[in-house]
C-alpha cells in the first residue's frame, strides 16, 4: 500500500512476462534440438520482448522519481506521490512501451525476408531478425536508435540526476544510522538500473560489428533471462 511497492508489483509483472516470452522456447530448443520457429511466433516474440523492455525502462525511471521524492521531500511525499500520480505514471509507462514496440513491428513487417532463415541469437531479438531482411534497414535502425535515446538514455540520465540529489540529501543527514538507512533503500534500485540500462545501451547504442554482434547475444540473454531472475532476489534481500 505504498508507491514503492506499487511500482515493484509492476516490475514483477513485467519480469514474469518478459521471461515467459522467451525462456520456454529457449528451453524447448535446448531439450529437443528442434530449433524451428514460425514467422508469426517470431514476430510476436519480438513485439512482446520490445514492449516489456521499453515498459521496464520507464517503470525504473518512475521508481527513481519515487525514491527521490521520499528522501529529498519526505514531508510532501504523500501529496506528490498520490495514487493518481502513481497510476498515471504506470499507465503512461505501459502505453509508451507498447506503442513504441508496435512502431518497430510495423516497420519490420514492411521488409521482405528472402533468406537466410536462421536467427543468430537465442531468441527473436529485433536486431538479429533485421539481419535476415533483403531490403535496406536504415530506417529501422534510425528508429531503434531514436527509441533507445527516448527509453534508455533519457530515463538513465533522469535516474542519475535523481540519485545525485538523493546522495546530496543523504550527505546532509547528521547521523550515520540515518545515512545508512536512507542509502539502503536506494542501493537495490541502483543495482537493477546499472545492470539493465548498462547492458541495453551497449546492445542498442554502440556501432554494430561482427565481434560486437557475438557480445550482444550474451548481453541480450543476460537482460532477458538473468535480470528478471535477479530482480526478486535483489529487492527481497535489500528490503
Amino acid at each position: 500500500h505504498s508507491p514503492m511497492y506499487f511500482f515493484l508489483s509492476h516490475l514483477a509483472i513485467i519480469d514474469m512476462s518478459y521471461a515467459s516470452n522467451s525462456v520456454p522456447k529457449m528451453l524447448a530448443n535446448l531439450v529437443t534440438q528442434k530449433r524451428a520457429i514460425s514467422f508469426v511466433s517470431c514476430i510476436m516474440q519480438t513485439f512482446l520482448y520490445l514492449a516489456f523492455a521499453h515498459t521496464e525502462c520507464l517503470i525504473l525511471m518512475a521508481m527513481s522519481y519515487d525514491r527521490y521524492v521520499a528522501i529529498c521531500h519526505p514531508l510532501h511525499y504523500t501529496v506528490i506521490m498520490s495514487w493518481t500520480v502513481c497510476t498515471i505514471l504506470a499507465i503512461m509507462s505501459w502505453s509508451c512501451g507498447f506503442v513504441l514496440s508496435l512502431i518497430h513491428m510495423l516497420l519490420l513487417l514492411r521488409l521482405p525476408f528472402c533468406g537466410p532463415q536462421e536467427v543468430n541469437n537465442f531468441f527473436c531479438e529485433v536486431l538479429s531478425v533485421l539481419k535476415l531482411a533483403c531490403a535496406d534497414i536504415w530506417l529501422n535502425k534510425v528508429v531503434i536508435f531514436a527509441a533507445s535515446v527516448f527509453v534508455l538514455l533519457g530515463p538513465f540520465c533522469l535516474v542519475l540526476v535523481s540519485y545525485m540529489h538523493i546522495l546530496w540529501a543523504i550527505l546532509e543527514i547528521n547521523s550515520w544510522e540515518g545515512r545508512k538507512k536512507a542509502f539502503s533503500t536506494c542501493s537495490s534500485h541502483l543495482c537493477v538500473v546499472g545492470l539493465f540500462f548498462g547492458c541495453a545501451m551497449v546492445v542498442y547504442m554502440l556501432p554494430d560489428s561482427s565481434q560486437q554482434g557475438e557480445k550482444n547475444k550474451i548481453l541480450s540473454l543476460f537482460y532477458s533471462l538473468f535480470n528478471p531472475m535477479l530482480n526478486p532476489l535483489i529487492y527481497s534481500l535489500r528490503n
